[in-house]
């Protein structure tokens, strides 16, 4: 589905405190489209990735999904929409220490009371080479591999979008652009629209649009090479 971003605003505190984090940001995502937002440490990319993806509330404006306001709702109903609708991929990897590969990349469907697609488990851990790797602990792997591991989570549950913060932030530049490489074949195989959040121009040029955010403000939309 496309998503429509309509005269966001996040305002943080008040008078002499007053932090505008996102003034009137406006941005179309279409279905099945790889974007990037790039943008300096604390110009407000993470707060607009947190809006878009349901994670943060703006102070003003609308996020369709849609025809759907993912912010006109109950927090239960946010929280559902994103484990059914949402994947997530972090500058950090979050895996669980005590679990394998595989029990980390199928957990978001346990804590939904749900039971992996064997078939489509087998599909994506091939796509980033996971395959023999899926038992091995997280401190067995390199950190490559821990967010390829990451990857194939924010994966699992067959979501339409996938909002990725940083997700080269704690790789060397070889790592980081075999991750960057295998998530935009899985992009275009698996047709998923694609969110990249970075500060890395490198990164944001493999995207098919590239936007640029500054002091909060929206500044350019740029047609990728």
């Amino acid at each position: 589905m496309d998503i429509k971003v309509k005269d966001v605003s996040k305002v943080y505190g008040a008078g002499d405190n007053r932090v505008v984090a996102l003034n009137h940001v406006h941005m179309d995502i279409r279905e099945g489209e790889f974007i990037s937002i790039m943008g300096p440490s604390g110009s407000g990319k993470s707060t607009l990735l947190h809006i878009i993806s349901g994670l943060d509330a703006p102070t003003s404006g609308q996020v369709l999904y849609g025809a759907r306001d993912i912010h006109n709702g109950s927090d239960k109903e946010m929280s559902a929409f994103r484990r059914r609708k949402i994947g997530f991929i972090f500058q950090r990897f979050h895996l669980l220490p005590v679990l394998s590969a595989r029990e980390n990349i199928i957990m978001p469907l346990l804590l939904d009371r749900q039971q992996p697609d064997e078939e489509y488990l087998r599909e994506v851990t091939g796509l980033l080479g996971l395959n023999d790797r899926l038992t091995h602990l997280p401190h067995e792997l390199s950190g490559g591999q821990q967010q390829r591991v990451a990857i194939a989570r924010a994966l699992i549950a067959k979501p339409d979008i996938i909002f990725a913060d940083e997700p080269t932030g704690n790789l060397d530049s070889g790592s980081g652009g075999e991750v960057m490489k295998m998530l935009c074949n899985i992009q275009g195989k698996l047709n998923k629209t694609l969110v990249v959040i970075t500060h890395d121009p490198r990164i944001a040029e493999m995207a098919a649009r590239r936007f640029a955010i500054v002091d909060g403000v929206l500044l350019s939309a740029e047609a990728g090479t």
